[in-house]
């Protein structure tokens, strides 16, 4: 008797499922386990600190007692950790089931609360694994919303307080393309750039973050006998609108601009339905002058967005002197 092939395929996601709840279920106990070593420190610690160095021969001699049989995950480095970890979450009821030890190790290297509060937040709201987390913090994905939005604004999205309003609270800039591994020396067609996106899609969806979902490559428009091809198009579930991406591998144009408004105009005008917000244009490009993309689009343009691609991870002090030279010209710009 042959079995049904539905039976066999239910029995597989049962198995699958049981799976990962057990690896999850150890890998909760072990967060546990870390998170109650570092409390038994931390007291024993404050109990003794009238004590010079107590802290330091503390932690020095359980690793000794402790590495012989239990191995490397017990170093003075790592007893710190776990010391850190519960100075950090001092309540039980403040740590997620859904992370790994790996999760929060990344977490407690971040000294900045509301740094630290806005990666928890997303981790959890996104279901990321602990290697997206750590690609998140090292693309300075914190740093590169704040530079078009401030932390309270950043800190609600990510809390769940409010819906995006604009395309700038969620679209960022500059987007970190590392993940393509292209040689940033080297020239580019942008059929090339867009290639290696569609390849690797699923890292470009979280570089582009929250609520997004692939719609259409090249997707053909006519008019009047003439045809037009968008880039990249998307949809947020969030802003409730599709986002159509145009790839220029040079310096941004006034042109550019005008040649993204005409596709946006097409989408709201034949594409979005009457529940839909207004269609958002981004022009994902090399270079751009901003004061340029400024006087070219309408001053209350809610519509396009301008946004430089790098092809290597930035470091921080790179993106917090931007934010610095950004914050400049907003004060030039209000003394005006």
């Amino acid at each position: 008797m042959r079995l049904h092939t539905s039976l066999i395929n239910e029995i597989k996601v049962l198995i699958s499922q049981s799976r990962e709840q057990a690896v999850r279920a150890v890998d909760h106990a072990r967060v546990l386990m870390y998170w109650n070593i570092g409390k038994r420190i931390f007291e024993e610690e404050q109990a003794g600190k009238e004590r010079a160095e107590y802290g330091s021969y503390l932690l020095k001699s359980l690793s000794e007692a402790l590495q012989p049989e239990f191995g490397s995950g017990f170093s003075v480095r790592q007893l710190e950790r776990y010391r850190q970890f519960y100075r950090m979450y001092p309540n039980t009821s403040a740590l997620r089931t859904q992370f790994a030890w790996t999760h929060y190790k990344l977490l407690i290297s971040i000294d900045n609360e509301k740094k630290r509060e806005y990666y928890q937040l997303e981790a959890a709201n996104n279901n990321w694994t602990a290697r997206q987390l750590e690609r998140q913090i090292n693309s300075q994905l914190y740093e590169r919303l704040l530079l078009s939005n401030d932390k309270e604004s950043v800190l609600a999205v990510a809390r769940r307080e409010k819906m995006p309003l604009s395309p700038s609270e969620i679209i960022k800039d500059p987007m970190i393309l590392e993940f393509l591994g292209l040689k940033r020396e080297a020239a580019y067609y942008e059929k090339d750039l867009e290639l290696a996106l569609i390849t690797h899609l699923q890292d470009f969806l979280l570089e582009l973050g929250n609520g997004f979902s692939f719609v259409a490559r090249q997707k053909r428009m006519h008019i009047e006998g003439d045809e037009f091809f968008v880039d990249l198009v998307f949809y947020n579930r969030l802003l409730q609108s599709f986002v159509l991406f145009e790839i220029k591998t040079h310096k941004l144009t006034h042109q550019d601009l005008g040649q993204l408004q005409m596709y946006v105009n097409y989408y709201d005008r034949f594409e979005k339905q009457d529940f839909e917000n207004p269609t958002i244009g981004v022009l994902l490009c090399a270079d751009k002058n901003d004061a340029m993309v400024k006087i070219t689009l309408p001053e209350d343009n809610k519509s396009i967005v301008a946004s430089k691609y790098q092809l290597y991870l930035p470091t921080e002090q790179q993106l917090l002197d931007e934010l610095k030279s950004e914050l400049d010209k907003l004060k030039e710009s209000d003394n005006s």
